[in-house]
């Protein structure tokens, strides 16, 4: 059964408490399997995501309030340890698009008014990560925020803004620092230059 997933509702609902289990109950299945049963993992990574394309790869531990009913997964994403997924509505990863360790990704969030908190409403808005991005480690994405394609987030950065493609941004709040450019394709870091003549 699909629901509807509305911008503001109170996520007590009982068909969809019921609904969520179910989703859970699968994420689980994926956070008990252990480092031999790659083709388990693959399998369940169908199962749970909403779209999951060719070669993506999820390291368990691997958190979300849907289970990842609502990510959308691009071709050949990948995720390091204890990704986070507050998956209320939908998220879109592009392809080639990776992400550190303990990456936040939130779509809820709740109003500021305390008469409508205490009755447990919340407000859900999409998130767009582009393709070929790179989210350092702990970085944290919080509702309606749309990142661009090529788009470096620098580890501990807080992204309350959308961020354009082809930048390299960090902070919190998380500013661009600069534009990639033809620097970029001569050094991997700092004065290290790439060596293209191995990477063929």
């Amino acid at each position: 059964m699909l629901y509807k997933l509305v911008f503001f509702f109170n996520p007590n609902i009982k068909e969809l408490v019921g609904f969520q289990m179910t989703c859970l109950e699968k994420m689980y299945d994926y956070n008990q399997t252990r480092p031999s049963q790659m083709e388990k993992r693959a399998e369940l990574i169908k199962e749970m995501f909403a779209e999951a394309g060719e070669g993506c790869y999820i390291e368990p531990p691997f958190y979300a309030n849907w289970g990842g009913r609502h990510v959308h997964l691009g071709n050949y994403v990948y995720a390091n340890f204890g990704l986070t997924c507050v998956d209320d509505t939908h998220i879109y990863i592009g392809d080639h698009t990776m992400m550190g360790p303990n990456v936040n990704l939130a779509t809820a969030n709740h109003p500021l008014l305390p008469e409508l908190r205490e009755k447990a409403y919340q407000y859900n808005l999409p998130i767009h990560i582009g393709k070929n991005c790179w989210l350092g480690a702990g970085v944290i994405v919080v509702p309606g925020v749309t990142i661009g394609d090529n788009t470096v987030i620098g580890a501990g950065s807080v992204v309350t803004k959308d961020i354009p493609a082809n930048s390299l941004a960090v902070g919190n709040p998380c500013r661009v620092l600069r534009e990639l450019n033809d620097h970029d394709r001569e050094y991997y870091y700092r004065d290290r230059k790439i060596d293209w003549d191995t990477l063929k």
